[in-house]
């Protein structure tokens, strides 16, 4: 592998991390939503 290649596989994978650690964040966020709806159905049940 010679410098070029190194140095544009070095660069996707940085701008590759980011976007894992968005969608990581983005289900985290989806599953609170998830779970904040499903609490506040239960509530408005027992009420």
């Amino acid at each position: 592998m010679n410098r070029n290649a190194r140095r544009a596989r070095a660069i996707a994978i940085t701008q590759a991390k980011p976007d894992a650690r968005m969608a990581t964040l983005r289900y985290l966020m989806l599953a609170a939503g998830a779970t904040a709806a499903s609490l506040a159905l239960l509530l408005a049940h027992f009420i």
